[in-house]
């Protein structure tokens, strides 16, 4: 259910694993970088299951829109009613650190997921996938669409997301390999994980650079609307496309060959195990130092590593050989 929240000006959706007899220290809400967006309602119905096995309580607040100034009132609201733990996946990394780290200094529990934040103002960051094999990865997958030669663009989502940065530089990096000298990196554009905005800055690169071959898009929402485009102008299989998104959303568009692979983590499984690491930190199971280790429900034991982050695990690559055996 879909409320509004008054004090912020913007949406929050709650769920409980239990109607009563709850841990009542297990009150955890996640932050994500905007509400209404498949990608984090699918990670949230993962924090809910966790919340379940787990008897704790579970809800979700967030903006509308995708900026970090948006953000922070809600930090400020959730502090304000001293829930347990915040998770929160951060449209810029240090925007949000006094906030979190106001709400830290009153004992609140802070957990990153999907995107970072400072690493002073939060406990442990739970990463979807190793950062540099995400950025590689999409490198690699349209350097094959395109026979590794001709023009490419990137389309981001917002210009200070923290994962969207780590990931391109990864990409700009695997790009100075050998076996990609004849592919140019010609612009970078950013759709905001705005739908519409994303739509017309795809158009505009298609516009902009008549010999484009490919793009990839390290974004769902992004991903998605750049599909929609490049069939639009019916350059569908003849720029290609690849990035980050989720299969319901791009089945469509690998089987007709607009986007014939991408990549993905379970984002379910990523709220899951994020509801879990804050579970534990608020129970005093971890403190987030490196080498403690703590139960992960269906994904078994999970170490906290260097820079205390946990690791989801390595990221899927979907195609039409594979694309109808997942459903989120």
């Amino acid at each position: 259910m879909l409320l509004m929240l008054a004090a912020c000006g913007g949406s929050s959706s709650s769920g409980s694993g239990s109607s009563g007899g709850g841990s009542a220290s297990l009150n955890i809400a996640f932050l994500p970088k905007a509400i209404n967006n498949p990608y984090f309602d699918t990670a949230a119905n993962g924090g809910k299951q966790a919340a379940s096995e787990l008897k704790g309580q579970f809800k979700q607040v967030g903006p509308t829109e995708n900026s970090a100034a948006a953000q922070v009132p809600f930090i400020n609201t959730l502090t304000e009613q001293h829930v347990s733990a915040i998770v929160v996946s951060a449209n810029d990394p240090n925007a949000l650190a006094p906030a979190l780290k106001r709400a830290m200094q009153q004992g609140i529990k802070v957990v990153s997921y999907d995107s970072d934040v400072a690493p002073d103002a939060r406990q442990i960051f739970v990463n979807q996938a190793n950062s540099e094999d995400i950025g590689r990865i999409e490198v690699q997958i349209l350097g094959k669409l395109i026979n590794y030669s001709g023009d490419i663009a990137i389309l981001s989502a917002a210009s200070t997301a923290t994962n969207q940065n780590t990931w391109i530089g990864y990409m700009k990096d695997e790009l100075t390999k050998p076996q990609y000298k004849n592919m140019h990196l010609v612009k970078i554009a950013y759709g905001n994980d705005d739908d519409q905005k994303s739509f017309q800055e795809t158009l505009g690169l298609l516009q902009a650079y008549p010999n484009l071959k490919g793009i990839i898009s390290p974004t769902t929402v992004g991903l998605a609307a750049a599909a929609r485009a490049i069939e639009s102008v019916g350059k569908g299989g003849k720029v290609m496309l690849t990035g980050l998104g989720t299969p319901n959303l791009m089945r469509k568009y690998v089987k007709d060959g607009t986007c014939p692979e991408f990549a993905l983590w379970n984002p379910a499984d990523l709220g899951y195990l994020a509801y879990y690491a804050a579970a534990a930190l608020v129970e005093g199971k971890i403190t987030g130092k490196p080498g403690e280790s703590f139960d992960a429900g269906k994904l078994g034991t999970k170490t906290i590593g260097s820079n205390n982050v946990v690791l989801l695990g390595p990221p899927t690559v979907f195609n039409k050989d594979n694309i109808d055996q997942f459903n989120f």
